[in-house]
C-alpha cells in the first residue's frame, strides 16, 4: 500500500462517479426522508422518484450522515494506504454534514482535516477536484487544503427555482426573504454567499429569469479560464439548452459539466431547478 492524502467528500458534490474513480474521492451520502423511509442520496432514492413525490406534496426531509458512517469511512480509507485524510464538505450553514465528520475525525486511524467549504453542488466537486489534483501532485494534507479553499474562493454559484417555498419549508432560507421573492408572481434568482442561500434578483418571468442566469455565468467567468457546472431538476431541456449557450459564450471555458442534481439538493429547491457554477481555475 502507498502512503497518500486521501480524499474524501459527499455525496452533494454531484461529481461524476468516472472522476471519483479516477481521482480516488471517497463520496459519504446523506439521507433524504420520503414519507417514513429513510433513503440514501445515489443509491436508494432517483431525481426521478424525488420530483414526483415533491410534485404529490408528500413529506420529504433530509439529513446529514451520522458520525459512525465518516468513522466507517476514514477507517476504510485508511485501510486503502492513506497517511491522511482531507474531508470536504458542503456549507455547514445548510447542513449538520460538517459536524459529524468533526465528531468522526477525533478517533480517525489518521489525522483528517476536516473542512467547510461553504459550497454546495458542483460548487463543492471543484473544490474535491483540486484538492484530489494536489494531493495527486504529492501534495501535503496542507496544501490540498489550501488548493481547496482558493477554489472555494473564487467559485460562484447561481440558480434558478420556479418557486421559494421548498427552501422555505426546508429552513434553508427565511420566510421573510421567500414571500419576498414569492411577491407578484416573480421568478427568484439566488445566490451562495457566505455559505448561506440568498436572494439575489427578481425577475418577471421565467424565460427572462434564465436569460438573466446566462448573462451572470457569463459576466463572472468574463476571459479567465473557468469550469462551468450546469445543474438541473427535473428540467433537462433547458440545461442543455443553457450549456449550449454558455460553450459558444465563454471563451476560457476548459471544462463543461452538465448533470441533475441528487436527491437532497432537490428536496429544497423543487422540479424546474437551473443552476450555474463558475470556477476559475
Amino acid at each position: 500500500m502507498s502512503c497518500h492524502v486521501a480524499i474524501v467528500t459527499d455525496s452533494t458534490a454531484y461529481l461524476p462517479l468516472r472522476t471519483m474513480e479516477r481521482h480516488g474521492i471517497t463520496a459519504v451520502p446523506l439521507t433524504v426522508v420520503l414519507g417514513d423511509r429513510a433513503l440514501e442520496e445515489g443509491t436508494e432514492i432517483s431525481t426521478r422518484s424525488l420530483a414526483q413525490a415533491l410534485q404529490k406534496r408528500r413529506s420529504v426531509t433530509t439529513s446529514r450522515p451520522s458520525p459512525q458512517v465518516f468513522a466507517d469511512t476514514y477507517r476504510k480509507v485508511a485501510e486503502s494506504g492513506a497517511s491522511g485524510i482531507v474531508s470536504l464538505h458542503l456549507s455547514a450553514e445548510l447542513s449538520g454534514t460538517y459536524d459529524a465528520a468533526v465528531l468522526a475525525a477525533r478517533e480517525a486511524p489518521v489525522p483528517v482535516r476536516v473542512v467547510d467549504t461553504g459550497m454546495v453542488a458542483m460548487a463543492l466537486g471543484f473544490c474535491a477536484l483540486a484538492a484530489a489534483e494536489a494531493a495527486e501532485a504529492g501534495g501535503t494534507a496542507d496544501e490540498a487544503v489550501t488548493a481547496a479553499e482558493k477554489r472555494a474562493a473564487g467559485t460562484s454559484a447561481y440558480f434558478y427555482v420556479d418557486t421559494l417555498d421548498y427552501l422555505r419549508r426546508g429552513g434553508r432560507m427565511g420566510a421573510a426573504q421567500a414571500l419576498l421573492g414569492s411577491a407578484l408572481a416573480v421568478k427568484p434568482l439566488l445566490q451562495l454567499d457566505g455559505g448561506r442561500i440568498e436572494l439575489l434578483e427578481k425577475v418577471r418571468t421565467a424565460s427572462k429569469a434564465i436569460a438573466r442566469l446566462e448573462e451572470i455565468a457569463v459576466e463572472r467567468a468574463g476571459s479567465a479560464e473557468v469550469d462551468i457546472a450546469v445543474h438541473h431538476l427535473a428540467a433537462p431541456d433547458r440545461a442543455t439548452a443553457l450549456a449550449d449557450r454558455l460553450r459558444a459564450r465563454v471563451p476560457g471555458l476548459a471544462e463543461l459539466h452538465v448533470s441533475e442534481v441528487g436527491a437532497v439538493i432537490g428536496a429544497h429547491t423543487g422540479p424546474g431547478l437551473l443552476g450555474a457554477v463558475v470556477s476559475p481555475r
